[in-house]
């Protein structure tokens, strides 16, 4: 649907194209969302695919990548933590984000990091699986100190066999799988095989291991007395917020929750976002054998995920004791949520007036762009630039701009080549104006940062800087103005300060990591780069293989012969380069 200007209202999608678009332009809207979106429309475009499922993966990527004001978008949920079961004879377990490779098993999604990261602890202690990376375990000496506190059985020297190994990985596939009950009877079984062939250590090994589980079994999760996978899907709405609660029960064990906020959406309900929500995450995400819902139409839930999903799950509402009471842990934590979003927004809201008091804006300031400069003795400079917009930090339009060029250490001439490259645009027509900018520095950097501005003909956007003082104490900065005014300190208690502390704070911690990050590529790369035959190819290979240079460091010349490209006089010449 397509408004003035060709501004994209709302993106859809059809069986039967002349139902459905006829559907919204009936006397009577559905909805006053519906209503307000048909007002607007001056003209339909359309798009053909050759399957449903083509319909429904397009109408996924235009929904996230034009951003329609009359279509409801969740936060991407890639950013689910998974735990994932590497392959090989002896399989490692680590905490995994990101796409999904080949010969991989993945459990999840888990709602939080909590959840993913205190299961692989469990899975540490019950079964003693390695969590090491594939390069420090091909090149181990000696065990660990987790094999010294009993949560690795150290195969990376032989201390157990494959089969053992596996064993366990078969154990803790079952945990994770929710079959409980099977790893009760299997502990069982060979503690009862051992006490036959009188092998009573053995025997003692399983006993401890099967009571480790069964105390597990009973710990912090709310339990369900079933070994069953469940999402329970809730959607609250108070005043103009709608909040959608997303808490998860993987093996009977409740595992925590997680509240979305959809963006967009004039005027949507708590049924509307439900039903968005529930299609946006499970064309994602694997679906539970079961999926109770609360706050829609349970056949509007089933069509969605009939399109959504390969194997739809089954669509309830509570019925059990145990369903009702986790819906209603579900609608409370959302209606939790929304009381700490209206906290937030009421202080943002004090604290964007009293920014706008303490610098003599017209009006209450809605964007808030940060820029610091980090680098260590001049190596690796990089400018940050974070973006504060509406109610807190918006991380998808934050900048980082690698310096390059100018004198090592020379912070002005950094922050003179960062404000160019982010407002130069700007001036040309293109990208966000900023209503404040927070240059994190003196008056040296304010007073770059000003001709800057002056040279783009920006010089009308309200600059200040924030300096630390000389006892660089939090609450002791003082505002620096561009136009030659005393500097004033605000106060530790001062609301406005507070807000620029924090957006301070992030451009800082922003900087610092891509300073960190660039000085370590550029440092790895060096090394290897110095050596005779070494190209980017071979160095990519080296670094993959032994996981940074440290990896390549330690091994030998025969490991090094063992990479893809490196014969027996390049791995020398490395060796003798890195000794």
């Amino acid at each position: 649907m397509i408004g003035d200007g060709d501004e994209v209202l709302y993106v859809g999608k059809a069986k039967n194209l002349k139902r459905r678009v006829t559907s919204y332009f009936q006397r009577t809207p559905s909805s006053p969302r519906i209503g307000l979106m048909v007002q607007k429309v001056l003209r339909v475009d359309i798009t053909a695919t050759r399957s449903e499922t083509e319909a429904l993966i397009l109408e996924n990527n235009l929904i996230k990548s034009l951003r329609p004001r009359y279509n409801i978008l969740f936060r991407d949920d890639k950013s689910y933590p998974y735990i994932a079961l590497t392959a090989g004879d002896f399989p490692r377990v680590t905490y995994y984000r990101g796409a999904f490779e080949k010969g991989v098993r993945y459990y999840g999604p888990y709602p939080n990091s909590w959840a993913a990261r205190e299961t692989i602890q469990l899975l540490q202690r019950l079964f003693q699986l390695r969590t090491c990376e594939d390069s420090v375990f091909a090149h181990r000496a000696r065990p660990c100190l987790l094999h010294q506190i009993k949560r690795c059985t150290a195969p990376c020297v032989g201390l157990v066999s494959a089969e053992d190994y596996a064993e366990d990985i078969r154990l803790a596939n079952l945990f994770l799988s929710g079959r409980t009950n099977d790893i009760v009877d299997a502990l069982t079984g060979k503690m009862g095989e051992a006490s036959e062939r009188l092998a009573f250590e053995q025997a003692a090994m399983f006993r401890d291991q099967l009571r480790s589980v069964q105390k597990v079994l009973h710990k912090q999760y709310v339990d369900s007395g079933k070994d069953e996978d469940v999402d329970i899907v809730a959607a609250v709405e108070q005043g103009a917020l709608v909040c959608v609660n997303l808490a998860m029960v993987r093996g009977g064990r409740h595992l925590g929750d997680r509240p979305q906020f959809p963006q967009g959406g004039e005027g949507m309900s708590a049924a509307d976002a439900l039903l968005a929500f529930v299609e946006q995450h499970y064309l994602e995400h694997p679906a539970p054998a079961r999926l109770v819902v609360a706050g829609a139409d349970l056949d509007a839930v089933r069509a969605v995920l009939e399109e959504a999903c390969e194997k739809p799950p089954g669509v309830i509402a509570a019925r059990f004791a145990s369903e009702k009471a986790w819906v209603e842990m579900a609608e409370q934590n959302a209606q939790l949520a929304i009381t700490a979003r209206l906290r937030d927004t009421s202080r943002a809201g004090e604290q964007l007036d009293a920014l706008q008091a303490a610098m003599g804006l017209s009006e209450r300031p809605v964007r808030i762009e940060c820029f610091d400069i980090s680098h260590t003795q001049g190596e690796a400079t990089v400018a940050s630039c974070v973006v504060w917009e509406g109610e807190g930090m918006k991380k998808g339009e934050y900048r980082r701009f690698n310096i390059a060029g100018i004198e090592p250490g020379d912070d002005y001439a950094a922050m003179r080549q960062a404000l160019t490259r982010r407002y130069e645009k700007v001036a040309a027509g293109e990208g966000m104006r900023p209503d404040v900018i927070l240059i994190d520095g003196g008056k040296g950097q304010v007073g770059v940062a000003y001709e800057v501005l002056t040279e783009l003909g920006l010089e009308s956007i309200c600059m200040v800087g924030v300096a630390k003082g000389e006892e660089r104490k939090a609450g002791m900065e003082q505002l620096i103005w561009a136009d030659g005014r005393e500097p004033v300190r605000l106060g530790g208690d001062h609301p406005a300060l507070h807000l620029i502390q924090i957006v301070r704070d992030e451009a800082h911690r922003f900087a610092i990591t891509g300073m960190r990050a660039r000085r370590s590529k550029a440092r790895i790369g060096s090394k290897l780069d110095d050596i005779p035959g070494i190209g980017p190819t071979r160095r990519k290979k080296l670094i993959e293989t032994f996981g940074g240079l440290d990896g390549v460091r330690a091994a030998t010349v025969d490991d090094l012969c063992r990479v893809e490209g490196i014969n027996r006089k390049i791995a020398e010449q490395i060796y003798n380069a890195l000794h």
